[in-house]
């Protein structure tokens, strides 16, 4: 069984910062590839960024580009997502996910395992 706990959202002002973390906690052993999707009210669930097990490999949509950051420790089995400059428009729950064998693309269907999301507010 996996599990992933998100936690690091909150209420931020445009232009600021927040560094969001996932923890993956699994019984088995394996080679996950880690991903953020957010969803705001009324829209579906987006790819936000991913990035391989081996770190080798990171992907992310182009409006977070330059801005946003994925990376992981997996010696603590987290991953993270650092947000700067954010914008009202980045107003959403945060999803963090998780596939084995998979890839690291954009597709919701690719990944296997969900956590329960963690809100993040931008006001303008």
């Amino acid at each position: 069984q996996v599990q992933l706990v998100e936690s690091g959202g909150g209420l931020v002002q445009a232009g600021g910062s927040l560094r969001l973390s996932c923890v993956l906690s699994a019984r088995a052993l394996g080679n996950y590839n880690m991903a953020w999707f957010r969803q705001a009210p009324g829209k579906e669930r987006e790819f936000v960024a991913a990035i391989s097990w081996s770190n080798s490999g990171t992907n992310y949509r182009d409006s977070v580009k330059g801005r946003f950051t994925i990376s992981r420790d997996n010696a603590k089995n987290t991953v993270y997502l650092r947000m700067n400059d954010l914008k009202p428009e980045d107003t959403a729950v945060y999803y963090c996910a998780a596939n084995v064998w998979g890839g690291i693309g954009a597709d919701p269907h690719e990944y296997r395992y969900w956590g329960q999301g963690t809100q993040v507010t931008v006001s303008s």
